[in-house]
This record gives C-alpha cells, structure tokens and sequence, in this order.
C-alpha cells in the first residue's frame, strides 16, 4: 500500500516568528500520526529555524526550488547541497507558478529534478494544465509532454524516489472546481505514463498528490479515490489548524 503523503507549500509567506510558531502548533497537533508522512516547505530564509522545531518529530522539512548547480555563478540561486545542508529532505520542482511566473521549461525541470536526486533529496515534481488547455481538449497532452519532459534522463531507480504532484491549475482561483472524479482521472492518467515508459510495479508503487485548491472540506472524498495518495497544499497550510485537520483525514486506514 502506498502511505499517504500531505506536503505544506507555504510560498511566499512567514517570517521567521511566525514560521516557528506555525511549526510548533504542527508539530503538537500531529505528534501522534503514523499513517501519513508529512511535509513543509517553507520559504528558504526560514528553513533552519523551522528544521530546529520538526527535527526530532515525524515531520520532514522541504524547499520550494533549488538550481541544478551545488555552486558556482548563479546569483540569487540555490543548489541541493545547500538545502541538505540546513535539514531538507524533500525539495519542489516544477511549480505551475514557477513555469507560469518564471518561465521555467521541462528542460530546466529536468535538470532540476535529475540534480535533487543525485544530491539525495526526494523531488516533489509538479506537472498540470491551464484552464485553456482542459477547455481546448489538451490536458492530457500537455500532462504527458510534461511528465516525459522532467523524467527525460531518469532510469528506473531514481524515478523510483520521486513523488509527482498533479496540478490542475484551471481550478486555483477561477472558480472551477476539479471533483474528486476528474482529479481521479488525471491520476490514473499519468499512472498509466508512469507504467509505459518504466514498469507496471513502478506505477503502482509511485505516490501521486493532488494540488489543486485542497481544504479540510474536500481532502477526505479525494482521498476516497484509488490513485490519489495525497496532496501538495497551498492556502490551507498557511493556517496550522486546517493543515493538520487535512493530515488527519489523510491517514492510511
């Protein structure tokens, strides 16, 4: 069975008191879970004082990006040493925000996500379609260039550490809204991408979260479904309380 997996993108957001506060308010409120890993990715300037308050509890600290460079002239970056180095275990690639605001390719994702793995850190890789790619029937085309993109140069044994995070970026902010059916489709979509280009136990065994919109309200009916092992939470996490009511109700039974 795959464990159930919940990750916190707190983006740009917190300062370092406040960041520390919403740790420990986590970390109480979860202490005592075990059928779910958990995850916060906060922003770079505060990961070390909140890997001092999750170090020694069930939660694992993640970044929201690194460069595919340890060091070197890239200012304003930051490589996957540097993130081990103040306690990270898992890293986020390829963000919607960051392809849209950013302009960051599948090429550059890949690269990001083959560097992550070499350095030891687990890539959380975000692929998903805009509302005029699901409104122009492309979805599942520009889903499969993107995963076949960021899984480019990645043999069987380390796409075997990654997570994937589908996001349905037509649905963060306009209104619509992805049911836990449509979501289960996409799901099951790229479960058959994953089977195709390594193997069919290489698919069933790969956690694929969802990140679009996810509250307390919804997280229990996506959870319900057979491909969905989790979520990539945004605006929810902010808020220590709906996060670890969203981890409670993600737990394995």
């Amino acid at each position: 069975m795959r464990k159930s997996f919940i990750a916190g993108n707190w983006k740009l957001n917190k300062q370092v008191s406040e960041a520390v506060e919403t740790s420990k308010t986590i970390k109480e409120g979860t202490k005592n879970l075990s059928g779910v890993d958990i995850c916060i990715c906060p922003t770079f300037t505060v990961l070390k004082s909140v890997y001092e308050i999750t170090k020694d509890s069930n939660i694992s600290l993640g970044a929201q990006n690194l460069w595919y460079e340890n060091q070197g002239a890239y200012t304003g970056e930051i490589g996957a040493s540097s993130l081990l180095d103040v306690g990270c275990k898992y890293v986020i690639i390829g963000h919607s925000e960051r392809r849209k605001y950013l302009n960051e390719s599948d090429e550059i994702i890949a690269h990001k996500t083959l560097s992550a793995l070499e350095a030891g850190l687990i890539p959380i890789v975000c692929i998903g379609e805009t509302l005029e790619d699901r409104e122009s029937d492309k979805a599942q085309k520009v889903i499969e260039t993107q995963f076949s993109g960021a899984c480019k140069n990645l043999p069987a044994d380390k796409f075997s550490k990654i997570i994937i995070a589908y996001e349905p970026v037509w649905a963060i902010g306009t209104g619509k809204t992805a049911t836990p059916e449509i979501a289960e489709g996409m799901h099951k979509f790229i479960r058959q991408l994953i089977e195709n280009k390594y193997t069919k136990e290489l698919a069933e065994n790969c956690r694929i979260l969802y990140g679009g919109s996810v509250t307390p309200a919804n997280i229990e009916s996506l959870m319900k479904e057979k491909d969905i092992d989790g979520a990539l939470v945004g605006g929810a996490s902010l808020a220590p309380e709906s996060f670890i009511e969203i981890v409670k109700k993600s737990q394995n039974k």
